[in-house]
């Protein structure tokens, strides 16, 4: 059984990425955006970058000057969508205010509506690390 680590921590990231390796980090043909993040929770602030570009995975702590766009939320709503895949937690938390963006959203709406094309096993994987 996999070692459990709080959800954004360094650890978390640690075995994030090596769980990406191992899984493959493919990603589907259609998926061309890359997000910079900034989760508050926890009384500090996380930034890391995930997304794709040119078929392969981006992600990992930091920002990266090849986002796209970048999305400010709080800790449960960045757990809902990137690690619970809840696309609609994502959206009422816009509605609500609680998802903030700066950048081209129009790229952004239009990766949403492609889906993530997701691996399956990759997110699977991630919650079985996750506290």
């Amino acid at each position: 059984m996999a070692d459990k680590h709080p959800f954004l921590s360094d650890a978390w990231f640690d075995a994030a990425e090596k769980l990406i390796s191992e899984h493959g980090a493919a990603a589907p043909p259609h998926a061309s955006v890359v997000m910079n993040l900034e989760v508050e929770g926890d009384g500090r602030t996380i930034q890391f970058h995930m997304g794709a570009r040119d078929g392969a995975t981006m992600f990992g702590k930091g920002h990266t000057e090849a986002a796209d766009v970048t999305l400010s939320t709080d800790m449960d709503t960045a757990r809902a969508v990137f690690l619970d895949g809840n696309p609609q937690a994502g959206m009422q938390a816009f509605m609500a205010g609680k998802v903030r963006v700066q950048g081209d959203m129009t790229k952004l709406m239009m990766a949403q509506a492609f889906g993530g094309g997701g691996n399956s096993g990759l997110t699977e994987a991630l919650q079985s690390i996750t506290e």
